[in-house]
């Protein structure tokens, strides 16, 4: 029987030329709880340590040096005759699976990965692996079972191989395949001998435990004393849990085709301990099906959902939406004068110009919406949306369907133009049931009509109000370039190490007419919909540059200035001559130039961004990701752009200091960043302990309100030439200072053990709330803390666990007069607290136990020496 133990103590060896990747697999497997986990990135070392380790997985990169992950598989087999030797092939090449499997992988995974999905198949793997070594100490015991399954897998061949089904036998004990028929070689396209190497469960032939089930393993709390094996028959044998099973499912094929849909019976054999799967190709079956569906459902016209299944839809939308908290928009579509255009030109054109329309809908609308027709010229589109969207993506497909009808149609050679009127309708704003929604967006298509044709109404006329103020800020903003309104404020960078600002960031601001200054948030949205942010962007990249060339005019001349570059305007716009004409129009050097992209801009197009990315970066502009940690790009990407600068969004540096999941991102983000030699700057900084915690954590440059908020250009010249003619001061070194933090809600306790400690020549915080005390913490080095238990907001025990993730080496005490210890005692068993102490206490004995915390902290990490700090360009 195998353990978690078991499990956790598996041999694990990590094989990829990157370093980045091998960290990231150790790091994931450690902190998942496996034990021994080595690695290499030299792949000639493989098969000799694995006949000195004996490893029970190896997790294989393919594309290597020297060596490539098919060649060392091919040096693995002389030992695998012996040994059943699990390789986890994780690669970017998905096209290599087929290849891979068949040179010896029991599985495969693609890059990027899913965490979840990685650590699940590792697991599975290792089952297999450790009940394959327990099988093999059963040795003599087992070898005569093996003889005998072995004659009868013989007779079993003839019988097999005779029928055009496919036959699969799997081992009841270890779950592998035993032998699989003719027929199961023809059907999949796989070898015999690549067949048996395959895993089942890999194969698709039925999930772990729905093969663990019928194998009698773990059935009605049976437990089994003489571990796994053939002894193992027992149960298998005499279980009333299974008999017989028919199942659906897709199983791999290895012609590269995917999978093929079949039926499989399941039988057990109990006198060979063995499962026997016949699987039928139901290809012609399912299509039949979907042939009789597809008649019901859909309409013969223009094949798209008909009003039936269209219903279908939408009430199946509204029940994911209520689970997610979705929003819902229903368009009701109709043709104007579509009646005339179909007695003039005929039914059989009019038919014709519904297709086209259907074709042009369609194109219309992403791939988690929905259309249907309706009925006649009516259509419908059912629109998902997140709760954060707002009614303008509703506005924004109508005036797309409106757009796509603009063409006229070719009807065999006679021309039509038609419009449409649109009536929309809001779940669950205005209706929670489906016939509802779309008989309300019915009634605004037709209060659209009646408008004047040629556009659309909400069902609400508080919605209507909503599009009218958009529809006059688009009016607006479409005049404010060439009217001169737009202009640039400029916030700080500071640079954590020398307290000196070395840079900026440009932010657009509108300053509209009788409205004032508008902020980016209300309009920069609407100018990424309407396509304007591709040419305000130029005139960004042209006004900074203007003003770097100004600032050096007047002496500040080394001041670089970062400008965002949006994802349209980096794959619409032509953002390499923009740059190259604002840099020779205003005689700037390029590098005082930073552009900052997201994520998603980066990965639009990967083949277009690296070209023009490397093609800046060699005129000297510098490149950073903006957001980091919100988007969707791999580390096997992000070392393949020419980047400087990593930019820590918002979100994980609001709670910093008091929340450790966004504490260790940060540090993580820290880490990787200097390790792929990028400088890493945090955004949002608003108070000196964030500032300080980040410094700490060897963060390079931070920016936010602490700093200064984004000033106009004149501004902001006077806070740099202030802030520059101030002498350098560097911070003063606290980490040997012994310090004792107390945290009590009572002032008068706070006060009383100040005084009592300061009589040991600690310096003694104080902090009258966990919020103050988490501060404390990020703004000095703390060696032990003293915590009262009962405090509002967050207790004492709830106060150290959180310390204990963040600030692991403190000594953290209890002190508190709550009689009801079992909280208390429990997070010291889980390591949280290192002391409890009841109050009213007394004074020589806490000061002699806390003597002794800082002295148990001195032993354990002894002073802080600076002459043995890494050097910068070491972290790096």
């Amino acid at each position: 029987m195998i353990s978690p133990s078991d499990i956790r103590r598996a041999r694990i060896l990590v094989v990829d030329d990157e370093p980045v990747n091998v960290q990231l697999l150790e790091f994931l497997l450690k902190s998942s709880g496996y034990e021994q986990v080595s690695s290499t990135t030299d792949p000639r070392e493989v098969a000799p340590l694995h006949a000195q380790h004996r490893y029970d997985l190896i997790i294989l990169d393919l594309q290597m040096p020297h060596m490539d992950g098919f060649q060392v598989m091919e040096a693995l087999k002389p030992m695998e005759r012996e040994s059943w030797l699990p390789v986890l092939v994780v690669t970017a090449e998905p096209d290599k699976k087929l290849a891979a499997l068949e040179a010896g992988a029991r599985d495969f995974i693609g890059k990027p990965f899913d965490t979840v999905e990685v650590l699940t198949r590792i697991r599975n793997l290792l089952e297999v692996r450790l009940l394959h070594r327990e099988s093999r100490e059963h040795g003599a015991r087992m070898e005569k079972k093996v003889q005998e399954r072995t004659a009868e897998l013989q007779r079993f061949r003839g019988a097999m191989d005779a029928t055009s089904d496919a036959i699969f036998l799997v081992d009841a004990a270890t779950m592998a395949m035993i032998d699989v028929s003719d027929g199961a070689c023809r059907m999949l396209g796989f070898s015999r001998d690549a067949l048996l190497r395959i895993d089942p469960v890999a194969l698709g032939l039925a999930e772990r435990g729905q093969l663990e089930r019928y194998a009698g393993q773990g059935v009605a709390g049976h437990e089994h004393e003489h571990g796994p094996g053939f002894e193992h028959g027992q149960d298998f044998e005499h279980g009333k849990e299974f008999e017989h099973d028919i199942a659906e499912t897709e199983m791999m094929c290895g012609d590269g085709q995917g999978t093929v849909p079949v039926e499989i019976s399941w039988q057990r054999q109990p006198g060979m301990h063995m499962l026997i799967a016949v699987a039928r190709d139901i290809t012609e079956r399912l299509q039949a099906a979907q042939r009789l569906k597809d008649v019901s459902n859909y309409d013969s016209l223009t094949g798209l959902p008909n009003r039936t299944l269209f219903f279908q839809t939408l009430r199946d939308a509204i029940e994911l939406a209520q689970d997610k908290n979705w929003r819902i928009g229903v368009l009701f579509i109709t043709l104007d004068r579509f009646k005339v255009v179909n007695d003039s030109l005929g039914p059989s054109l009019g038919d014709e110009l519904l297709r086209q329309f259907s074709t042009r809908l369609v194109r219309c609308v992403r791939l988690r919406d929905r259309v249907g027709r309706l009925g006649g010229d009516e259509f419908a589109l059912i629109l998902i949306m997140s709760r954060e969207q707002q009614e303008g993506e509703a506005v924004a497909l109508a005036n797309e369907v409106r757009e796509a009808l603009r063409t006229p149609f070719d009807l065999y050679g006679k021309q039509a133009l038609l419009t449409a009127s649109i009536g929309i309708a809001m779940y669950p704003d205005d209706a929670v049931d489906p016939g509802t929604l779309v008989k309300y967006a019915d009634v605004a298509m037709v209060r659209a009509k009646e408008a004047g044709r040629d556009g659309y109404r909400f069902f609400t006329a508080g919605m209507n109000v909503q599009v009218l103020a958009r529809l006059d800020l688009e009016l607006a903003l479409r005049s404010a370039l060439d009217e001169r309104q737009f202009e640039l404020h400029y916030q700080p960078k500071m640079d954590l190490n020398t307290g000196r600002i070395g840079g900026v960031e440009a932010l657009l601001r509108w300053r509209r007419p009788a409205f004032g200054l508008v902020y980016p948030a209300e309009f920069v949205p609407l100018m990424e919909d309407t396509g304007m942010v591709v040419r305000v962007g130029s005139w960004i990249i042209d006004e900074a540059c203007r003003q770097i060339a100004a600032w050096s005019a007047d002496g500040v001349r080394d001041l670089r200035v970062a400008v965002n570059v949006s994802s349209r305007q980096f794959a619409e716009g032509d953002l390499e001559g923009d740059i190259r004409a604002a840099l020779a129009r205003h005689g700037v050097d390029p590098g005082l130039l930073e552009l900052e992209l997201t994520e998603s801009a980066l990965m639009s197009n990967f083949e277009h961004t690296i070209e023009v990315l490397e093609s800046l970066k060699a005129l000297g502009i510098r490149i950073a990701i903006d957001d980091f940690g919100t988007g969707y790009s791999s580390l096997a990407y992000l070392k393949r752009f020419p980047i400087d600068k990593l930019k820590i969004d918002i979100a994980f540096v609001r709670d910093i200091t008091t929340n450790p999941d966004d504490a260790a991102i940060a540090l993580a983000i820290i880490s990787m960043a200097h390790s792929l030699h990028m400088q890493v700057i945090a955004e949002g900084v608003e108070s000196r302990a964030q500032m300080a915690l980040l410094r700490r954590h060897r963060c390079d440059e931070v920016q936010g309100f602490h700093i200064a908020r984004a000033l106009p250009a004149d501004e902001l010249m006077r806070l740099v030439l202030e802030n520059r003619s101030q002498p350098s001061r560097p911070a003063t070194d606290e980490r040997n200072l012994q310090t004792l933090l107390v945290v009590d809600d009572d002032v008068n306790v706070l006060a009383a053990l100040y005084r009592l400690f300061r009589r040991d020549n600690y310096r003694v915080l104080t902090a009258a709330s966990t919020a103050e005390g988490f501060e404390l913490l990020a703004l000095h080095p703390v060696q032990v803390i003293l915590c009262d238990q009962r405090m509002p907001v967050m207790n004492g025990t709830e106060f150290l666990s959180k310390v204990k993730e963040m600030y692991p080496d403190t000594i953290r005490i209890i002190l508190s007069g709550y009689t009801g210890v079992e909280t208390v005692l429990d997070s010291i068993n889980r390591g949280a607290i290192y002391r409890f102490y009841t109050k009213p206490w007394n004074d020589t004995e806490l000061r002699d136990n806390v003597r002794l915390a800082f002295r148990e902290y001195w032993l354990t990490h002894g002073p802080y020496d600076d002459r043995k700090a890494p050097r910068d360009e070491e972290a790096a």
